[in-house]
């Protein structure tokens, strides 16, 4: 059992969490690439979130925080992922700010 960490905050005050879609997931490894402290490929071929003690979350819809030093690293993530499948939102209303789902 891992113990629970706070979700760091943007510059506006918001807590943001990560989550990836492994149904989506193309294992083309992009969000390791830019965030390797936050994403993992697996032995699966497919990516995978993890805690901030460097735990492979293999849970499906598993979230991480996202530490705001690398917050720009994981929208970039999102942004450039093939499969569409990287969601970052709202810790307070669950709200995706950036991926596929984002308003």
């Amino acid at each position: 059992m891992t113990a629970q960490h706070e979700a760091p905050t943007t510059a506006a005050g918001e807590a943001l969490e990560v989550w990836i879609d492994q149904d989506l997931c193309t294992g083309d490894g992009i969000c390791a690439q830019y965030a390797p402290e936050v994403f993992e490929l697996d032995i699966d071929g497919l990516a995978y979130v993890k805690s901030a003690d460097d735990e492979l979350l293999q849970d499906p819809g598993a979230t991480t925080p996202v530490p705001l030093p690398l917050l720009q690293d994981v929208v970039d993530s999102a942004k450039e992922c093939p499969g569409d499948c990287i969601h970052v939102r709202r810790v307070s209303d669950r709200v995706e700010v950036y991926g596929p789902d984002a308003a």
